[in-house]
């Protein structure tokens, strides 16, 4: 693998470019305001996946039996 560059010398940290990023799409100061913005670029998702119904032999068999 070969080895990284150094880092030029006028290139900021990148926790400063993260801070600028942050104010410049509006995230503000506060935690809120981060959360908000966060919400806008990925909405949550359900916290329950949304499974498809099973269709082994055993489950088939079952659903046969008690009809």
């Amino acid at each position: 693998m070969p080895a990284r560059k150094p880092p030029s010398p006028d290139e900021k940290p990148q926790f400063e470019r993260f801070i600028e990023t942050a104010r410049r799409i509006g995230a503000g100061e506060t935690d809120e305001a981060l959360e908000r913005i966060i919400e806008k670029i990925a909405p949550l998702k359900s916290s329950t996946p949304q499974r498809a119904p099973s269709t082994s032999p055993r489950r088939q068999r079952r659903h046969l039996n008690e009809a």
